[in-house]
């Protein structure tokens, strides 16, 4: 076995050592990320299961409002859908997304509906409504942790994805680009109207 077969061997050898280490650090940020979605999970099925309380609650007081309380269902429903879809697979940009685009909708309906409940007195000062509303919000501010956790995580994902030596062999071993929770609400986005 001569000097150029050895040299052979230890770079092979080398360059498998590398595409191992590589492959396990990808791993290891794939599967953070992929927990940090879990419990996005977790407190989107509690959020999900407030809201209906939450519009039975309501329902009793607003009668005109019957529109508003629909929509809320109904964009609900349909993040509660995207939520399952985005479970299956955090990986999924598409589904992350969609998840996004979902929990906007749900956020601007139920701006409505606090705003709505504004209006009715009665049911502001409901025991049922303030301790339904105070839970949602506490979720809220669970959910928005968890998704800051998820985004750092796909972050500290992709940044290890794109690094070398990984970027070489990402792709071929099956690490996609993840993607970001972005929510979707353009309510947000808007500049606050300021009147005096």
């Amino acid at each position: 076995m001569g000097i150029i077969s050895v040299l052979v061997l230890v770079t092979a050898a080398l360059v498998l050592l590398l595409v191992i280490v590589v492959y396990n650090r990808l791993v290891a940020f794939r599967n953070r990320f992929k927990n940090a979605f879990a419990q996005i999970d977790v407190q989107l099925k509690r959020r999900y299961d407030l809201i209906p309380n939450l519009v039975e609650v309501a329902k009793k007081y607003m009668q005109h409002e019957r529109e508003t309380l629909e929509a809320v269902i109904a964009a609900r429903n349909q993040a509660a859908g995207a939520a399952r879809q985005a479970a299956g697979n955090p990986g999924d940009g598409a589904a992350i997304q969609k998840l996004g685009l979902a929990e906007g909708a749900l956020a601007g309906v139920l701006g409505r509906l606090f705003a709505l409940v504004e209006a009715y007195p009665d049911l502001k000062a409901n025991q049922n409504m303030m301790q339904l509303s105070e839970e949602l919000t506490s979720t809220e501010n669970r959910v928005a942790f968890a998704r800051q956790a998820f985004n750092d995580g796909v972050m500290a994902y992709n940044i290890a994805r794109e690094s070398f030596p990984a970027i070489m062999v990402a792709g071929a071993l099956g690490f996609d680009h993840a993607q970001f929770l972005e929510l979707e609400n353009k309510e947000e986005r808007k500049a606050p109207v300021v009147s005096f």
